[in-house]
């Protein structure tokens, strides 16, 4: 996932469950691609292979890692890569600035960051 610039969020409001979940892509160039050919790996597209929810407070809201009942209630799966897909096709794009130290990661994910760009 870039640490600068601006990110590319895609929101999925619920149609079960009234949860909103969260994907994070890396472009709206390369979620474009993959919604118009997908042979395009996933992996291109997708920033980081996790689905947050925001606890019904919309694509602004604080997120937390979906657990496995809120994925298999909405989308009858806990796969993520089906999951993920679910919401690239049926999700709205949010966009704005990235966040170098976003709530989801762990300390250890924030010195590594920290190492890298040093």
């Amino acid at each position: 996932m870039k640490v600068s610039g601006s990110q590319t969020k895609i929101h999925y409001k619920g149609t079960k469950t009234d949860e909103d979940f969260i994907v994070f892509v890396e472009s709206d160039e390369d979620l474009k691609k993959w919604k118009g050919d997908k042979s395009t790996p996933l992996a291109q597209v997708v920033g980081l292979f996790k689905v947050f929810v925001t606890h019904k407070h919309g694509a602004q809201g604080n997120l937390d890692e979906a657990s496995v009942s809120q994925l298999e209630n909405e989308f009858g799966t806990k796969v993520d890569d089906e999951v993920i897909k679910v919401i690239l096709e049926k999700g709205d794009a949010q966009h704005g600035p990235v966040c170098l130290f976003p709530s989801f990661f762990s300390l250890s994910t924030h010195i590594s960051s920290i190492q890298m760009l040093t």
